[in-house]
């Protein structure tokens, strides 16, 4: 259930006729038109959305299996920096008393902790391409692909509340269904 209490359904998979080959339109976007294409794109993460989950999983282990090391280095950098980040912002006191207090050890750590993120850029670079593939991926396939009958239909549905799905969620946490769709 969502905040509102309607049921979140997830949306179906599309089959790879409609989605990529024979039945699939795709044209370039006018670019002059922001609201048309940012509506093109929208209706398409809505209407493809478990379509383009697959497709990111894939993308996200294919870079995985190609670069395994590098990959699990880069999860475990990016973790450590958003544990450092969530520790230091909720922990401002202490971690203030722990560099007074242990003047030398604070700079061993900012040393090393260095010495970490450099000997780790190239992990961390494999990482970020493995997220950002499949979201750049995604974006050119939703720019590119023409809506169908099927696909407004469905689209009508998630706009007037009929059905709640997980991407028109997390559009709406955006605030990007609200300003297309009004």
């Amino acid at each position: 259930m969502d905040k509102t209490g309607n049921e979140v359904a997830i949306s179906p998979l599309r089959s790879l006729d409609d989605f990529l080959l024979e039945s699939a339109r795709f044209q370039v976007p006018n670019f002059k038109d922001l609201e048309k294409w940012g509506n093109r794109v929208v209706n398409n993460l809505l209407y493809y959305q478990t379509n383009y989950f697959m497709l990111a999983i894939v993308i996200f282990l294919i870079v995985g299996l190609l670069h395994p090391v590098q990959m699990s280095c880069g999860v475990i950098a990016i973790s450590i920096a958003f544990g450092l980040f969530y520790y230091f912002t909720n922990a401002t006191p202490s971690a203030a008393r722990i560099k007074k207090d242990y003047p030398i050890l604070s700079v061993i750590l900012i040393l090393g902790g260095g010495y970490f993120i450099v000997y780790l850029l190239g992990s961390v670079v494999v990482f970020l391409f493995g997220v950002l593939l499949p979201v750049m991926v995604i974006f050119v396939h939703a720019s590119l692909r023409l809506r169908n009958m099927k696909n407004k239909l469905t689209n009508k549905l998630e706009i007037i509340g009929l059905k709640r799905t997980p991407m028109g969620i997390f559009l709406e946490a955006l605030g990007m269904e609200q300003e297309i769709f009004s």
